[in-house]
């Protein structure tokens, strides 16, 4: 009866718990509750269940975010510097979440308002769809934008529709809208002014022609 459940315990003990089997099973026979055949029966199962090879792990699931590729942080990067906040309202968001306002803003300046799903702010600015999701959140219960949900049906939506309403980031807005370049940033173009009476500016203008006039004036003069 002993032997019995010293065989099953060898049968379901992991290898390391085979040398306490083991234990049990030389003390039972020290102590004449198991035969010698018995006892070497199982000692044979024991030694042969170590000889076995270790049964392999299971493979672990990842867990956390996936690691961020070096495009799309600079992609982050270059969004959240790109100056489609106005300063003390990107102050109240993360690098990753000021990159998400931005591509929204860049959308509104260029049609009105923001249509594009989760998954296309995210690939532009380089963060995941829960970043999106929670810089969207965060402005609107900041007041600074507003989101209508377009259900169609129980299983389908049209995206949201994101509008900027902050007075403040509406006017921002306005004056990037005509200064930005692709990518998000905002650039603005200067021309430089010339003195035309200085003689440097006038002989740098062409200085072919202006050597082709003194030899003409030459000639005249003679």
């Amino acid at each position: 009866m002993l032997a019995d459940q010293i065989r099953a315990a060898a049968m379901a003990a992991p290898r390391m718990k085979l040398p306490d089997v083991a234990a049990v099973l030389w003390r039972a026979y020290g102590a004449g509750q198991v035969s010698e055949a018995e006892a070497e029966e199982l000692s044979a199962l024991i030694e042969s269940r170590k000889a076995l090879p270790a049964a392999s792990e299971a493979p672990r699931k990842p867990v956390g975010s996936r690691p961020r590729s070096d495009a799309s942080l600079e992609r982050r990067r270059r969004w959240a510097a790109s100056g489609r906040l106005p300063p003390q309202l990107a102050a109240r968001f993360t690098l990753a979440e000021a990159a998400v306002l931005a591509v929204v803003a860049s959308e509104v300046a260029r049609r009105g308002d923001c249509r594009l799903t989760i998954e296309h702010i995210a690939a532009l600015a380089g963060v995941s769809r829960s970043t999106v999701k929670n810089a969207v959140r965060q402005a609107r219960l900041l007041g600074l934008v507003t989101v209508e949900e377009r259900q169609q049906t129980a299983w389908r939506n049209l995206s949201n529709v994101i509008r900027i309403v902050s007075p403040e980031w509406q006017a921002w807005n306005r004056l990037a809208r005509c200064s930005s370049f692709p990518g998000g940033g905002v650039k603005s173009v200067t021309t430089p002014t010339t003195d035309k009476a200085s003689p440097v500016n006038f002989g740098q203008r062409n200085p072919r022609r202006a050597a082709e006039g003194q030899g003409r004036s030459r000639v005249c003069a003679t």
